[in-house]
């Protein structure tokens, strides 16, 4: 009797168990459910979000290349430069010669590029120089290949200035040489040659080994806090610029043509087609105090502090 009576009692509660977990796993599945539909992370991020580094930066040059024809060369028309600086700005005729105009930078840009050795630029430079130098005349500023350089992140810029104190500037500097020894030297290849509506032919390029440029520059912001929310570059672009062209070109057999526009597509193409894939190895991150305005570009007054990349290993 006892035995009879106690399988009873069990049975119903066998059946209620199972009923409660039943429900208890179904109400579980469907909150999961609808916190994984609602999340941030699966909720229609932006498409930046999920595109590599190889892709934004392809997307990016493309869409630089198309500016010359879309805008024309506005640098034919003393316009802006890319820097929100007119070319009379930086540029000058001198004893029928073109030099830059230094102008006092207050206070001093502070500027952390990569820089590209003389054993890449060179042969680089004297490729631009062969295929551009027979077109112009005194309208063409040829970048200095000692000063090639990748302009990654700004401290302090001319647009966005932020003092510093010497103490201060001697923290940023040893904040930056920190980032390099994380950093391993970069295998670079040169993507693209195009020539922007303002004149400045830059060459385009692409990391194939080591950090990309958005993650370097993401461990700059990292250690350079006070430095302007707003930076001058896209985070996915790795250039420097080859030269900059300052009036229309003179051809020897098409001298007084109007069409400069064609002539600058097909300087561009040849440039191309010669240094297109070009590769290289990236092994410097400098620190640079630019006291006059450009002086990178311009050969100004500086104060470089030059930090090799250790690929030091956490």
């Amino acid at each position: 009797m006892a035995t009879s009576t106690t399988s009873a009692i069990r049975a119903p509660n066998w059946r209620t168990a199972v009923l409660f977990w039943t429900i208890s796993l179904t109400i579980f599945y469907s909150l999961f459910q609808m916190g994984i539909r609602n999340s941030p992370s699966t909720s229609s991020p932006s498409s930046d979000s999920f595109v590599s580094y190889a892709e934004q930066s392809t997307r990016l040059y493309n869409k630089m290349e198309q500016d010359l024809q879309e805008n024309g060369p506005v640098f034919l028309k003393q316009g802006e430069t890319s820097q929100s600086l007119s070319l009379s700005d930086l540029f000058t005729l001198k004893d029928g010669k073109i030099a830059p105009v230094l102008k006092v930078a207050n206070p001093p840009v502070r500027a952390n590029v990569l820089h590209l050795s003389t054993e890449y630029s060179v042969p680089v430079s004297e490729v631009v120089k062969n295929v551009f130098s027979p077109y112009f005349e005194n309208t063409i500023w040829f970048q200095d290949p000692k000063m090639y350089h990748f302009s990654m992140f700004h401290a302090s810029n001319h647009i966005f200035s932020v003092p510093a104190t010497e103490v201060e500037v001697e923290a940023e500097a040893a904040a930056v040489k920190a980032v390099a020894k994380e950093l391993c030297p970069l295998e670079i290849i040169l993507d693209r040659v195009l020539l922007t509506s303002t004149g400045v032919l830059l060459g385009c390029w692409k990391v194939n080994s080591g950090d990309d440029p958005i993650t370097i520059r993401l461990k700059l912001r990292s250690v350079l806090p006070r430095a302007p929310e707003k930076q001058l570059y896209d985070a996915a672009i790795l250039h420097t610029s080859l030269a900059r062209l300052l009036g229309p070109p003179i051809s020897p057999t098409e001298a007084g043509s109007d069409d400069h526009l064609q002539l600058l597509h097909e300087l561009v193409t040849r440039l191309n087609n010669q240094i297109r894939g070009f590769k290289a190895i990236v092994s410097e991150l400098w620190y640079v105090e630019e006291f006059d305005l450009l002086a990178l570009a311009l050969g100004g007054r500086m104060n470089v502090r030059s930090f090799p990349l250790g690929c030091a290993k956490s």
